[in-house]
């Protein structure tokens, strides 16, 4: 049953105002008009999209990311944005444009411990991130869940409910931003406390166990975990371990004759740059810090073959660690379809596109910028 939220809405508010304009934009493009997908007679080759997303991405990761991807039908979902952009783009619009993830797959989200180390719900991949129509990251989040439901063998019918499930869960959420300020809206967040207290009177014991001890871990993923389990001392120095093509430290892939000190004072180039883009406090923080190692790391499923690369520093001693992550950012795959990044890097549009999604609303962006 769909409830109609303007019942209790003042008639000139701006929520009632914005319901008004949804359904006037649901009369020209209908929620059954959603319901089908037909491939078009000239769709292209699902295979040759996924090869061409292998172009500038380092060729001995690419059958890495393909067999990652051949593990499962989720698998394949995770690291086939491209091929669903483009199927995307045949469905119909209602003409909303927003800050989309462009990559809004239910593995995409979970518990993450923030800066201040307090647990957030949240999403964690922003590579794909750029403005476009709400309902694709909506779609691709709907088929995840139908897909990873159809992977744990679940029903059509228990499947069914779980895509309404998600679907009814963006909805509401829609509903009760649509009453709140603008300002409410950009304070949002998920109290993950709160709703810890209220799964305990909904999940039987041993499932509300184990969701408790996967919290515990969100909280205690943080520099210290990763410098436990990636290095090792030696000569008295950490060390980041070698698993080579997995992660591979830059001595060991620099070309015969390439000087591994001249190598690292364009490292510490790149790290001082990095900090003047910083705020002051944190820029302060990094300062404390002294660069120790590089190195090469395969990450996720769908990045696989993108250079990445993980930073080891240290602080006041060897058990004041502190990893940096440094990725490299490309073309969305939704530039293809709503036209070029107005950002002079694919970086600044990756940043800028995370803050956005996270404090914006549809509204914000309708008929305007």
């Amino acid at each position: 049953m769909i409830v109609d939220p303007s019942a209790t809405l003042p008639p000139d508010s701006l929520a009632a105002l914005s319901l008004e304009r949804g359904r006037s934009r649901r009369q020209a493009v209908p929620r059954r008009g959603h319901a089908g997908w037909t491939p078009a007679p000239d769709r292209p080759d699902p295979v040759a999209l996924l090869m061409r997303s292998n172009e500038g991405r380092l060729p001995d990761l690419a059958p890495i990311r393909i067999g990652r991807m051949l593990a499962s039908p989720f698998a394949f979902l995770r690291g086939s944005a491209a091929v669903m952009a483009a199927d995307l783009a045949t469905t119909p619009q209602s003409g909303s444009i927003v800050q989309l993830c462009g990559d809004a797959h239910l593995a995409n989200f979970g518990v993450f411990a923030s800066p201040e180390r307090r647990l957030v719900f949240d999403l964690n991949d922003f590579d794909e991130t750029y403005r476009g129509p709400w309902e694709w990251d909506v779609k691709r989040l709907a088929a995840s869940f139908d897909i990873a439901a159809r992977n744990n063998g679940y029903t059509d019918a228990e499947r069914r409910k779980i895509v309404l499930t998600c679907a009814r869960g963006y909805r509401t959420a829609m509903t009760t931003f649509a009453t709140m300020s603008n300002l409410q809206v950009w304070y949002a967040h998920l109290n993950i406390e709160e709703q810890l207290k209220r799964l305990a009177a909904k999940l039987d014991p041993t499932r509300f166990k184990a969701l408790k001890k996967n919290l515990a871990k969100a909280r205690a993923r943080d520099s210290v975990q990763a410098f436990t389990k990636l290095t090792r001392k030696d000569g008295g120095e950490p060390r980041i371990v070698s698993d080579p093509p997995l992660i591979v430290p830059m001595e060991e892939l620099l070309p015969e004759g390439k000087d591994l000190d001249q190598v690292t004072d364009e490292l510490m180039g790149v790290i001082r740059s990095y900090r003047k883009t910083l705020e002051t406090d944190r820029r302060h923080l990094l300062e404390e810090y002294r660069f120790v190692q590089i190195a090469r790391k395969v990450v996720g499923v769908g990045s696989v073959g993108t250079r990445s690369w993980i930073i080891l520093l240290l602080g006041r001693d060897g058990g004041d660690p502190l990893f940096l992550q440094a990725k490299e950012a490309g073309e969305s795959v939704l530039e293809h379809f709503v036209g070029k990044s107005a950002f002079t890097n694919h970086g600044q549009r990756v940043v800028a596109g995370q803050r956005l999604s996270r404090r914006t609303r549809t509204s914000s962006w309708d008929g305007s910028a």
